[in-house]
């Protein structure tokens, strides 16, 4: 990496905002007790079950996000059944084929700009006819998607109805929730979102956290022996108050929402100066992730200043890359960026 190049290969390419290194530092020589059964950690879990109108929610607080999403799949799911989700999920593209390692098939439906429909769930679903087949038993979905699109209220709803139809669990993968939650495209709120689901993670890793996801179980169902599982996948941290303690800062006073709509705004800045360019965008911008497809000449003048991911290999129209914003990027750096089209 070049010395000043501007970063936007993900949003996660710092350390942690101010206000969560000042939380921990205010903590030095205090004393804890371990695995996050401690106070602090105990006040923010409590925070969460309010932010997300769930009293009795299981409240876990999880290493990463690949890591919450096998430890829970495995946790829900009996050996024989199947997770359903979008063709382009994280699950089933950029973790390694962690799911399926752990002994549970992912069966994949059509993504439209990274979407699961209802229609296709059910035709998953009805394919899978008896004790020969693996049986569907939760969907999974993202929330902002992989292309930054993200669910409506009327689209999850819907998915909750075929969930419910097919006696399905609906998890939703909220690496970028905080995105979600804050796009213009979203009328869903922490609560309704909490309403229509059986579980789902809160992303810290990519919203100002050193790490870390908070996994909040709304189905009850599904909480017993939870801690035992997490211990058994190796994330249950000896220091667990260090999660509790980043966020009960980056929910404290709306910061976590005041971050993921400043990354927003910077995509959607961005975004715009692409469009008054005539760049091609492969995707809507609905969130933090900005996609476009560039020329070899361009990409080659971009990677010079700029990284960035090449998203898939170049074709006849140039090769698609994505761009990321965050809480850090500014307005200084996006003009030089749209300074290079």
């Amino acid at each position: 990496m070049k010395m000043g190049m501007i970063n936007l290969m993900n949003d996660y390419n710092t350390t942690a905002h101010p206000r969560v290194l000042e939380a921990i530092k205010a903590a030095d020589g205090k004393r804890f007790t371990g695995y996050g059964t401690d106070e602090a950690t105990a006040a923010t879990a409590e925070a969460i079950r309010s932010l997300t109108g769930c009293p009795d929610a299981g409240v876990h607080f999880m290493i990463g996000g690949t890591h919450t999403n096998l430890t829970a799949i495995s946790a829900f799911l009996r050996p024989h059944e199947a997770v359903v989700s979008p063709l382009s999920a994280h699950i089933n593209v950029h973790e390694t084929g962690a799911i399926e390692a752990a002994g549970h098939k992912i069966l994949t439906v059509p993504a439209e700009a990274g979407k699961a429909k209802a229609v296709d769930v059910a035709l998953a679903c009805e394919a899978h006819t008896d004790e020969h087949m693996v049986k569907p038993k939760m969907l999974l979905i993202s929330q902002t998607t992989e292309l930054g699109t993200v669910y409506t209220r009327e689209e999850l709803k819907a998915l909750r109805e075929v969930c419910d139809e097919y006696g399905l669990y609906l998890y939703v993968d909220g690496a970028r929730l905080g995105c979600a939650l804050m796009s213009e495209a979203c009328d869903l709120s922490m609560e309704e979102l909490a309403g229509y689901t059986d579980a789902f993670y809160i992303g810290g890793t990519k919203n100002g956290l050193l790490f870390g996801e908070a996994l909040v179980i709304v189905n009850p169902a599904l909480c017993s022996d939870f801690r035992f599982l997490v211990k058994q996948r190796g994330g249950l941290l000896a220091k667990g108050f260090l999660l509790g303690i980043q966020f009960g800062a980056i929910f404290e006073n709306g910061l976590y929402f005041e971050l993921a709509g400043h990354a927003n705004d910077m995509a959607a800045k961005l975004t715009a100066g692409l469009i008054g360019a005539k760049i091609p965008l492969l995707a809507k911008t609905e969130s933090n992730q900005v996609f476009l497809c560039v020329s070899r000449e361009t990409l080659d003048r971009l990677a010079e200043k700029i990284l960035f991911e090449r998203w898939a290999r170049e074709g006849e129209a140039g090769t698609p890359i994505r761009f990321v914003t965050s809480w850090q990027t500014t307005d200084e750096e996006v003009a030089s960026v749209l300074g290079l089209f």
